[in-house]
């Protein structure tokens, strides 16, 4: 029998070398005709998926090319360290030797990185389990770590890799890594900067040097898209100042030779600012010229800006999409004059076509339901696409709470040229929050508040809270329910049930006390929006107050209990109006919030009364990542029918969300007899708040800082009841943090105004506070 054989060195050496005729000749069979085909040495890999590969088939005429041709393509898969063929009369036999497939991937000296995230870098090279081993691909996947490293500025850092044999014809792979220092940015120098000193440019990266908070900020590890990104900001910063000949010559990074430290070295051309001489309007107008006019803020002698160029050319952008033309564009073709330092702006629009929206799609909301948005959505679908509405919509759905991101997009619908779909694509946060408050009073000791709330039920958009006090003077138990949408008008219905146990007298030297205000009791309330920021609220309730009394009760409520009893049954009419203008309600930096309330002690009650507050909030950001915050609370309540105002709906001030440095509560009139603090029936809070973030944070804003100067106080009716004695005022500063359990509030705060008798809590700490 004759029994010819051809190896993949051989057919190697065919493809890349080239063979003499002689070598040939050594390897020359007589060509026949296939009868069968035999697969040897396949452990793993399926004998279908090899004869795939494979360029002989039964029937085909066996030649040498043919051979070397199917140990090529055999080889070329990937799957084998060796291929040979033989032949055995008419019957082709391929003899294959399988490559280790790799069982384990594995890492040592992790420092800077977890596993899972260097594991999902090697699935980008195509490195992973079961993959067969090969050595090009490993070299590839040892590169990538580095690679990774030297992203974070580990540009010491070592990789090797160690490859064991393990059982089953595997191998296991371990990467080694000896991290290393990481390059810390040292110097970042400007050359040919005149008009803007090197510390406001520096200001404008976000790469530096290091300070106390480059460990949370990693902002002094060099990184080439970092870099590109500062570049970036720098220019813009010097084109929004009308230098438009600024171009940034060279940048040189510098690396020490221990590869610790990084050197940033910047060329900056800076030229002359420029002064607009015109800005005019072209294109296809649609006639409203005079309309587009207006929303150009930029005028001739205004110098040149790239930011309110932008604006400029959004805001035609904008106002065409709320005609449903949702791919206008607008470009700014300038004409300038090197000499005279001026430009002439001509604005090119092109409203290009309009059309409507087919479809809205919901995208990434696993736990709420559709119609949580859907009922939000402004823009319609089947109607023409309006940019105004799509933004609303957007707002909305950003100020129910329950996402992190809101983005919504526009895709045009192939093969027609007037429809679009909307993607509303929403990453939910978790909707169940701890609200917890911590403080420490003089005379209290430590207070401590605790709530539990799930804003979106099942998904469904609507609320349950339980809120218990469990301070020694203050107990309450409030259970809320919100639903936003009880009828699909969007009518709100809100329900409270609550009880509360008090001693407000708890400044009181005087421990042995059995004096409580008891209130147990239950409202609902409507809520009928009559705009897309407006709503007014209707409500009713019945609560019963009980006044526990005793030797040690101040005068005042001993008076209260002996003119109308120790029990008081209240059923309260309320009527109110809210406005909410915000850009969010979590982190607002803009727009304003403001409600209105009244409440009437109804005379089927036996406490007839009135009382009105209201609350206004503004946010105004005029800096990047600088928000001022103003905030007002007032409050005026009097008795009917010649009866006092009810003592248990006075209000009280002092402490944080009121005015910051006082304790709790402590505000306001103190009865004579005791001293201790009982409220009043007229209230007057304010605040102001900037707030910036956190230095060397960048323009995070989870993480701010911010100060504050806040006044007010109580006032009541005269009698026996001592020391208002006008506003008191307190400034400070503190750290508001959105943590995973709602916003937090650190603050101290130092009053300005100090008289006998005030109680003062310098460090105040709160979660889930709004203001």
């Amino acid at each position: 029998m004759k029994v010819q054989t051809l190896s993949a060195r051989s057919a190697r050496a065919l493809t890349f070398i080239g063979l003499s005729v002689t070598a040939v000749s050594a390897f020359a069979t007589d060509s026949f005709v296939v009868r069968d085909i035999r697969l040897e040495g396949l452990q793993r890999v399926e004998p279908n998926t090899v004869f795939s590969y494979l360029p002989i088939k039964q029937g085909d005429t066996f030649t040498d090319d043919k051979a070397s041709e199917a140990i090529r393509a055999l080889y070329a898969t990937g799957f084998f360290n060796d291929v040979k063929i033989s032949t055995e009369g008419d019957v082709v036999i391929v003899q294959v030797q399988e490559r280790p497939a790799i069982g384990t991937i594995d890492f040592s000296g992790l420092h800077e990185f977890d596993k899972d995230n260097l594991t999902k870098a090697l699935n980008s090279v195509g490195l992973s389990l079961g993959r067969y081993y090969d050595k090009s691909l490993v070299d590839r996947a040892q590169q990538e770590l580095k690679r990774q490293y030297l992203t974070h500025g580990y540009y010491a850092a070592e990789v090797t890799t160690t490859i064991t044999p393990i059982d089953r014809d595997r191998v296991g792979l371990l990467f080694s890594v000896i991290e290393g220092p990481s390059a810390k940015i040292r110097q970042v120098n400007f050359i040919g900067n005149k008009v803007f000193s090197d510390s406001t440019l520096r200001d404008e990266m976000q790469q530096s040097t290091p300070n106390w908070f480059s460990w949370y900020t990693k902002n002094d590890l060099y990184s080439k898209d970092k870099l590109t990104t500062d570049l970036e900001n720098i220019r813009s910063y010097y084109l929004d100042r009308g230098y438009l000949e600024f171009n940034i010559d060279s940048t040189q990074v510098s690396l020490s030779p221990d590869k610790k430290d990084m050197y940033l070295t910047l060329t900056l051309h800076e030229g002359e600012p420029y002064t607009i001489t015109g800005i005019h309007l072209a294109g296809n107008l649609l006639d409203r010229e005079a309309e587009l006019q207006k929303l150009i803020k930029i005028k001739p002698g205004d110098r040149f800006s790239a930011a309110k160029l932008k604006a400029a050319t959004k805001a035609v952008v904008d106002k065409l999409g709320e005609y449903g033309y949702a791919f206008a564009t607008v470009n700014a073709q300038p004409q300038i004059d090197q000499q005279h330092h001026t430009v002439d702006l001509t604005l090119q629009v092109d409203p290009s076509r309009r059309v409507y929206v087919r479809r809205i799609n919901i995208v990434g909301n696993t736990r709420t339901r559709d119609e949580v948005v859907r009922r939000e959505m402004r823009q319609l679908e089947s109607s023409w696409f309006d940019s105004s509405r799509l933004a609303l919509s957007k707002d909305r759905i950003n100020r129910l709470g329950y996402f992190t991101d809101v983005d919504v997009t526009t895709v045009p619908v192939e093969g027609t040229a007037d429809q679009v779909d909307v993607d509303v694509k929403v990453t939910e946060k978790p909707t169940g929050s701890v609200t917890l408050g911590l403080g420490y009073g003089s005379g209290e000791g430590p207070i401590i508040s605790a709530g539990v709330s799930q804003d979106n039920v099942f998904g469904s958009g609507t609320s349950l809270a339980v809120n218990v006090n469990t301070a020694t003077t203050f107990r309450t138990l409030t259970v809320t329910q919100v639903d936003p949408y009880f009828t699909v008008d969007g009518i709100k219905r809100i329900t409270d049930v609550y009880y509360r146990t008090s001693e407000p007298l708890y400044y009181s030297n005087t421990t042995d006390t059995s004096f409580r205000i008891i209130t147990a009791g239950a409202d609902m309330k409507f809520g009928i929006p009559f705009s897309e920021s407006d709503m007014v609220y209707f409500g009713l309730g019945f609560e019963q107050n009980r006044l526990d009394v005793d030797s040690t009760t101040p005068q005042s409520y001993i008076d209260y209990v002996n003119d109308f009893g120790r029990v008081s049954n209240n059923v309260p009419l309320t009527v109110g109006w809210s406005r909410d203008n915000r850009d969010s309600a979590l982190v607002p930096s803009r727009g304003y919030f403001t409600q209105a309330n009244a409440e009437w002690g109804s005379p089927i009650g036996s406490t007839p009364y009135y009382k009105a507050d209201l609350q206004a909030q503004y946010y105004y950001s005029f800096a990047r990542g600088f928000v001022l915050g103003l905030n007002f609370q007032g409050g005026y309540g009097n008795g009917l029918d010649g009866k006092p105002y009810p003592i248990f709906k006075n209000y009280y001030a002092g402490g944080i969300g009121s005015v910051r440095g006082y304790e709790p509560s402590s505000l306001g009139p103190r009865d004579a007899s005791t001293g201790d603090p009982i409220g009043g029936s007229k209230m007057l809070v304010g605040n102001i708040e900037l707030t910036f973030p956190l230095p060397g944070t960048g323009y995070d804003r989870t993480l701010r800082v911010f100060t504050f100067f806040d006044g007010g106080n109580v006032w009541g009716t005269e009698g026996n009841s001592v020391g208002a004695n006008g506003l008191r005022y307190a400034y400070g500063a503190g750290l508001a943090w959105i943590s995973p359990i709602g916003p937090l509030k650190l603050s101290l705060g130092f009053p300005l105004v100090k008289h006998a008798g005030d109680q003062y809590q310098k460090f105040q700490f709160q979660i889930g506070t709004a203001f």
